[in-house]
């Protein structure tokens, strides 16, 4: 499945919504997009963790283990480290309050390299923040793959962790497919356009 195929099925399974969305940093978007509803049609599951293999290939990534960001990447991590026969890590979003009382669970030897799967990358906050988690565990994290980079800064912060941001797609790519197939508006595309590039100035 190509680009242009993958964001039709996004958008006709509900994945990518196109309205007025206030974010979790309080902020609004033209736009929404919920990968956690992918798992729920196992054909697009199916095609989504095919694009990472694909992305991880192309790339030429090293890395001896996965590591799921919570909560969307736990899923989309778990078929990764499958396809690949790479063990599999995840964060909890806090510490157990028994127990071993750890963020990561799963096992994770001294100076492994561990690649980090999640859905989306906006500003980069949950990703920087598992990349603190596996380096305090003696882990090493070079690389982060996501199925969509929204173009907000998640790169740019990543990189200042000296970790590569990789992505299937970037939004501007979605939002350039979708308007070419006639799944959004002219005024929509602009509106989405618009506010993309307005980010990337800010």
């Amino acid at each position: 499945m190509d680009k242009r195929a993958l964001a039709q099925a996004l958008m006709d399974c509900g994945c990518i919504k196109v309205g007025h969305y206030k974010l979790t940093s309080g902020g609004f978007s033209p736009y929404y997009i919920d990968l956690r509803m992918v798992p729920s049609f196992p054909q697009l599951f199916r095609e989504v963790v095919r694009a990472y293999l694909i992305l991880l290939r192309k790339e030429r990534v090293e890395f001896e283990r996965v590591l799921g960001v919570p909560t969307a990447g736990i899923p989309l991590g778990v078929l990764v480290a499958h396809e690949l026969g790479k063990p599999f890590l995840y964060l909890r979003m806090e510490s157990k309050t028994h127990g071993t009382e750890r963020l990561l669970e799963g096992e994770l030897r001294e100076g492994e390299r561990v690649l980090l799967v999640d859905d989306v990358a906006t500003t980069g906050g949950s990703l920087k923040r598992a990349v603190q988690v596996v380096r305090g565990e003696g882990g090493r994290v070079e690389a982060a793959a996501v199925l969509v980079d929204r173009e907000q800064g998640a790169k740019e912060l990543l990189k200042r962790e000296g970790v590569k941001l990789l992505s299937v797609m970037t939004a501007r790519e979605i939002f350039q497919e979708l308007y070419t197939c006639k799944k959004i508006t002219e005024k929509e595309y602009g509106e989405i356009m618009g506010y993309i590039e307005g980010r990337e100035n800010v």
